[in-house]
């Protein structure tokens, strides 16, 4: 435990993580007069990187960013604390939690809420690392525009390929779409826009085998030919094949996950350790939007206010030894 900056509150909750499950947990840990403290050093999240949200209830239309925004400033509205740093650890000391960041600090709290989210799931294929940021992508709002009246591949077959593809196609002169399966898996309404997009061409039952390239990126080996070659010249390859769950912590202290490393929760948000919740894309919830990831959010704040105050604590400040006691108060 850091030295310098001794913890000097016990939280009744931390959240950790800042995006769309993060902040919805901070706004409705405000509402019930939960002392409470978000750590994230992304603070919106990945849907501050969408370029048009369009399913989110009460607003038709809006970007990634005003919404992130509107979420963190309603969550602001509260008596919330925020600290942008990257947690480095947590640790459970008799029923209690404390949690240590980069920036040295290290803060107490009867729960966890967990909701770190997502990376970008990387396509490993050779060339991949070598041209990282010299060609190959994983945002096209962050990075498409750079590659105005060139041509560019999406790498990918769900719904996140699709709408990537619609937003470079505002830019590129000709986007390919890889598609490994049968046919691309968007959602109805993003498949017709692909559909009718005349800079847009899908690709399918094909495989991205090689990135190639100089300083930059030319193209991309596949596994079989198009128009007579394997080797389809680029100038850009925005990967978008899924994410990868951001567990580890979580992990480290015996939370359970499943085979894809997502974080194992119920219908109330609950792990298998008494007071850590979890909440957003790094759970096991198939369905994975903005507006889920909230409703998570709130529902981890709710199941962790009922625990607090189902529970008793005792949290001698600074003694990690003696930091904890959590007695039920439910009747045996």
């Amino acid at each position: 435990m850091p030295e310098n900056n001794m913890p000097n509150d016990v939280y009744d909750t931390i959240i950790i993580g800042a995006g769309c499950a993060g902040l919805g947990a901070a706004m409705y840990a405000g509402r019930l007069n939960m002392e409470t403290l978000m750590i994230g050093d992304n603070i919106g999240g990945t849907i501050a990187l969408t370029d048009v949200v369009e399913n989110y209830p009460g607003f038709i239309r809006l970007t990634g960013q005003e919404l992130a925004d509107n979420l963190r400033k309603h969550a602001e509205d509260y008596n919330i604390e925020k600290a942008e740093a990257k947690v480095t650890k947590i640790k459970r000391v008799n029923g209690c939690f404390l949690v240590e960041t980069n920036e040295n600090e290290a803060y107490e709290s009867k729960t966890i809420i967990f909701a770190t989210g997502t990376e970008w799931r990387k396509l490993n294929s050779p060339g991949e690392k070598e041209f990282a940021n010299k060609g190959v992508h994983y945002c096209a709002l962050c990075d498409g525009a750079i590659y105005k009246g060139k041509v560019v591949a999406v790498v990918g077959g769900g719904d996140s390929a699709a709408k990537e593809a619609l937003l470079l196609s505002q830019f590129a002169s000709k986007v390919y779409v890889l598609v490994r399966g049968e046919k691309l898996r968007g959602e109805p309404i993003n498949n017709d826009r692909v559909a009718k997009n005349p800079k847009i061409e899908v690709l399918t039952k094909i495989n991205t085998k090689e990135i190639i390239g100089d300083k930059v990126v030319k193209g991309v080996v596949l596994d079989k030919p198009i128009n007579g070659s394997a080797t389809l010249s680029l100038d850009a390859v925005f990967v978008a094949i899924g994410h990868v769950a951001l567990s580890q912590l979580a992990k480290d202290i015996g939370v359970k996950t499943n085979e894809k490393g997502e974080i194992i929760i119920d219908r109330e948000s609950e792990t298998n350790i008494p007071g850590f919740f979890a909440a957003g894309d790094v759970t096991n919830t198939h369905f994975k939007q903005a507006i889920t990831g909230v409703s998570e959010g709130v529902t981890a704040v709710y199941s962790a206010y009922t625990y607090i105050n189902e529970h008793e604590f005792i949290c001698p400040i600074g003694n990690e030894d003696l930091m904890v006691k959590v007695e039920s108060k439910k009747k045996k």
